[in-house]
Formats: C-alpha cells, structure tokens, sequence
C-alpha cells in the first residue's frame, strides 16, 4: 500500500523516545523526511535519518522559534505530529486527592501536553496550509477515563482532544486535515520507566514494582495480556498523516487493546 508519504517533510515533537521515536522511524520507513524534535537527543533517535532540532515545548515562545527554524531550513512542512507530553508532576497524594498539585502543577502540565501543540500547530500552519498537509495530536485514554492518570494531565488531553476536533473544523475546507490517535496502556518511559507512572502507583500502593508492571495488562483490562509497543501507535499516526486517507478529518483513533470498555 503506497501512503504517499515518499518525499514529504514532516516534523515530530517530543521525539527522543518511546511513541515519538517510534513515529520518527515509522516516517522514515516510509521515505519521508523528518524533522525530530526534544528537549535533548538519545543516542536511539542519534541513530535515525532524522534531522535534530532541540526545543523546549513548554515554554510561551519555544513553539514559534522551533517552527521559525525548522522552516528556516527548509520551507516546506507537509505533517506536523504533536506527540511532546507527558511531565514530571506527581504531587504526593495525588491518587487520594485530585487537588494535590498547586497552581503550578496544573500550568506545568497544560504547558506541555495542551499548549505546546496549540503553539506549534499555530506557528506550523500558513506551511502547512500551503501543502494542504495533516496534523496529528497524540492524546491519552486517560482523558476519557480520568481516574487512570493524575487528573491534571488527563483534564489536559480531554481539552487537546477538543481542540483537535474543534481546529478539524476550522482548516478542513482549507486542506489542512486535523486528527489524533489516542493510545491505551502503552510501553513507554512515562509508564513503566523508574520514574514512571507505574512507579508513583507502586510507591502509593507499598508494592513491589516490578510485580506491580507484570499485573498492569490484566489491571488495565487490556485483552492482548501485554502493554502496547510504541510502533502499533506510530502506524495510526502514519495512515491518519497519509495524503491517502484524504476523508480522514476531526477523528480520533483508539489503539487500545480493549481497554477502553465504553463504545
């Protein structure tokens, strides 16, 4: 199946590792040309074809200055795939009460997973509506079930899923198609890593952790036994990105294994 992708420009956010390596590399496979962007490079994205632009995404003015030199170098920009997400704010009882993080907390995190897509989309798009190009937001099931992350960062991936349907309205007469992918459990450094979500809960709960990620497929109700690679969600990112799947506008496509258990 030919994807159309061959020769076209695309730029990645939050890029360095786990999804967003796994969609640099599936882009890659595809022959496209990427721009790979984090806040610092791995020796796994190092590796890759990609072309290295370090930015801070969090930051009010980090969106239009990584956009501003990824055209600087080239002016073409045909996929813009807002994966940057995730951050480092777990106040301590967070589980227990969902006000546990002050006001800096909830900035933090809607700093990184809502409005650095926002910017970046902004700055991205007069290019991107030059070559009636796709934009594809990576969300979370946690904005559709909250209790299973840190309310902050779930209410912050229900409002980048309104966003994304919202901005689909808005620049699809003009060419410019706008979808996400929403990701369920899936094997990534922001999960299971020792610093990861998986680690809080172990830490919360006085278990193991180890023990703790070998019960997360059953606990998270996922029908395959095992969390999902990074590559299945980079292969939805491909197809919605893809000039073939041209009716493709506003949606939102569930990869997760079942554990999503309302239609």
């Amino acid at each position: 199946m030919d994807l159309q992708l061959e020769g076209k420009r695309v730029l990645v956010t939050g890029a360095s590792k786990g999804i967003g390596l796994a969609v640099v590399k599936a882009f890659i496979a595809e022959g496209a040309s990427v721009v790979a962007t984090a806040r610092r490079s791995t020796p796994e994205l190092a590796v890759t074809d990609a072309v290295f632009v370090p930015a801070d995404l969090s930051t009010v003015d980090g969106p239009a200055r990584l956009v501003e030199t990824v055209l600087g170098q080239d002016d073409r920009l045909d996929v813009l795939v807002n994966n940057a997400g995730g951050g480092d704010e777990r106040p301590e009882g967070m589980f227990e009460d969902p006000f546990s993080g002050d006001d800096d907390t909830w900035a933090s995190v809607f700093a990184l997973n809502l409005n650095a897509a926002v910017r970046t989309t902004r700055a991205a798009l007069p290019a991107l509506t030059k070559a009636r190009g796709s934009v594809v937001n990576i969300s979370s099931s946690s904005a559709r079930d909250p209790h299973t992350a840190p309310l902050p960062y779930a209410a912050a991936k229900a409002a980048l899923n309104a966003f994304t349907r919202g901005l689909a309205e808005a620049t699809g007469r003009a060419g410019v198609r706008i979808n996400a992918v929403t990701p369920g459990a899936t094997r990534t450094d922001l999960l299971v890593g020792p610093d990861g979500l998986a680690a809080s809960i172990a830490a919360n709960l006085g278990v193991d952790h180890s023990a703790l990620l070998a019960g997360l497929p059953e606990q998270f109700g996922l029908l395959t036994g095992d969390l999902i690679d990074p590559s299945e969600i980079a292969r939805a990112v491909v197809l919605l990105a893809s000039p073939a799947m041209p009716s493709a506008i506003g949606s939102n496509w569930t990869v997760h294994a079942g554990q999503m258990k309302t239609a």
